[in-house]
């Protein structure tokens, strides 16, 4: 049984590759390389490159490769250019993921694991969110994913298929081993741009919007692991092959810190206090989301470890420092 991971050369594709090969399991990666790196990818897995959306290469992929389930991550994910450039996204998010599913059902494969977003839910308050609460996406970015969502529950209901829907939040840290970490390029994802500021790559660190209704004026999220959401993937593949039913489910920690909180921890591991210049609000932004994730907990059976702020600090601020060395 060999696992298809698009995006597999990405961040969090390519911690996805190292845990199914942990757990035993054959994996096979398709990766166009716009935002993932040939590096990334172990050298005893299959790395195809091209567009998950070029519905004859998958096709060919799963047929060769002998494919039972699809890991899918590839994806345009920055919110502001979203919402200056929302066909692009449409296109990449939502239409070649149609393209993905349809090659999925037609090549006989029955588990797809969609690597969806908070983002689906828009303004919701800083309490932790429910997967039935109504969805309203604020940015093209959230939208584009939850299309794919209603896809997916469509496509269970027409054929022998089934999915597991996982809505993250805001993912950070690096492999505890050193193997892999986040190496995207002008990356918007704030503890990562943080230690990058801290190290000195970026000069300074912006805070988008200081005057949410939050504690501090920040917007609130829920930072988790990577590892912790890699291994989330790995229990709803399990799930679906013990004949697990389809399912949407978060995946967070349950508490929100506040961008100004990620801040202070990031300068006081790194021990640089280093400069922060607040800015308005970026367009397409909710001022909290924090995720209740006993769904997870209980169905899929996923028991987080490295829920711990300082850690996952310490863990990317590591990984920056080996990649700012080698280079």
């Amino acid at each position: 049984m060999t696992v298809l991971v698009t995006g597999g050369a990405g961040y969090i594709g390519s911690h996805m590759v190292w845990q199914l090969l942990d757990a035993g399991e054959q994996v096979v990666v398709l990766d166009n390389l716009s935002t993932g790196f040939r590096w990334a990818v172990p050298e005893q897995v299959p790395l195809v490159i091209g567009d998950f959306g070029d519905a004859e290469l998958v096709s060919r992929v799963i047929a060769e490769h002998k494919i039972e389930s699809i890991i899918h991550f590839a994806a345009k994910l920055i919110v502001p250019e979203s919402v200056s450039d929302p066909l692009g996204y449409y296109l990449n998010n939502t239409a070649k993921a149609r393209n993905l599913i349809e090659c999925a059902v037609k090549g006989g494969v029955k588990k797809f694991i969609f690597s969806s977003t908070a983002a689906v839910y828009g303004n919701v308050g800083s309490e932790p969110v429910k997967e039935d609460v109504p969805v309203y996406p604020l940015s093209p970015y959230g939208r584009s994913k939850l299309m794919v969502e209603w896809m997916l529950e469509d496509t269970a209901k027409a054929h022998d298929f089934s999915f597991v829907v996982l809505r993250y939040f805001n993912v950070a840290g690096a492999d505890p081993q050193g193997r892999v970490g986040q190496n995207t390029r002008d990356a918007t994802l704030l503890i990562k741009v943080a230690v990058e500021v801290a190290i000195g790559k970026r000069p300074q660190l912006m805070v988008f919007g200081t005057d949410y209704d939050t504690r501090d004026g920040s917007g609130i999220r829920d930072y988790i692991h990577v590892t912790d959401l890699t291994a989330a993937h790995l229990d709803a593949l399990n799930h679906l092959r013990a004949g697990g039913t389809s399912l949407i489910a978060n995946c967070g920690y349950g508490k929100g810190y506040s961008v100004l909180e990620v801040v202070n921890v990031v300068k006081k591991v790194s021990g640089v206090d280093f400069k922060v210049v607040l800015s308005p609000r970026r367009p397409g932004d909710p001022a909290a989301v924090v995720a209740d994730a006993t769904r997870a907990r209980a169905i899929l059976k996923w028991v987080p470890k490295y829920d711990n702020l300082d850690e996952i600090v310490t863990q990317a601020l590591s990984w920056e420092r080996r990649q700012h060395n080698r280079n």
